[in-house]
């Protein structure tokens, strides 16, 4: 067991850790042709940029945060910027599912301790995603019920608040130093697992766990490494 101590419960980043976020597959299948091969690449980067930009500020619905980042980014290259291919993107979301190797390991894990997801996914989507995994969750925490989106730390203190629980009681696991890891170390967690997608850089010095395989989660917790 990789913990001092048996956590009261696990939480995890959902989008990205559990789901694949398959947004730019998303864009580029509703811009189509109107998204020119040369620039799709640079395109989709701004999105994110501006996307992680609109979720540091006040609150506002996911909706709007993919319609205001396309629309954002739209203006930096020769791109028409439509409402209606925002919210087509945006109503992909909950067709997404896990990565292999997820649901196996949640449900194992479920067997030992109360399984959470803190989510900048709005609440219906939440809800529908953690469907997808198919396995069970004690708690399931949206961006839409805390009113605000990780990295803030609010998040975080809403999170301990609505499980009655204190930082050395969760172990909390993403693929996100950015949005979680780091964030979850200035609020005192003490036991993070860094499940590395290759999407960023490993940041070992904020004193996570780092697993390549979501197969080896059990057994930070003392369990048999579940099957792939």
């Amino acid at each position: 067991m990789a913990f001092e101590t048996k956590p009261k419960f696990v939480t995890f980043d959902m989008n990205g850790t559990l789901i694949q976020f398959r947004i730019n597959d998303a864009i580029r299948e509703v811009l189509g042709e109107r998204l020119p091969a040369e620039i799709a690449d640079d395109y989709l980067k701004a999105c994110k940029a501006y996307r992680i930009d609109e979720c540091t500020g006040e609150y506002k619905p996911f909706h709007q945060i993919v319609a205001e980042s396309m629309e954002r980014a739209t203006r930096g290259f020769d791109l028409e910027f439509r409402a209606a291919d925002a919210q087509a993107v945006y109503e992909h979301i909950p067709t997404w599912g896990p990565y292999p190797g997820v649901t196996e390991a949640l449900n194992r894990l479920a067997e030992e301790v109360p399984l959470v997801i803190i989510t900048n996914s709005d609440t219906a989507h939440a809800v529908r995603l953690a469907e997808n995994l198919q396995a069970p969750f004690d708690t399931i925490i949206s961006a839409e019920q805390s009113g605000v989106y990780k990295p803030r730390l609010r998040a975080f203190e809403y999170m301990f608040d609505k499980l009655g629980a204190t930082p050395d009681e969760i172990a909390h696991v993403s693929a996100s130093p950015m949005y979680d890891l780091r964030p979850a170390a200035v609020m005192g967690i003490k036991n993070k697992v860094y499940v590395d997608r290759g999407f960023e850089h490993d940041e070992h010095w904020l004193g996570y766990e780092r697993i390549t395989d979501i197969a080896d989660l059990p057994v930070l917790f003392g369990l048999p490494r579940s099957a792939a």
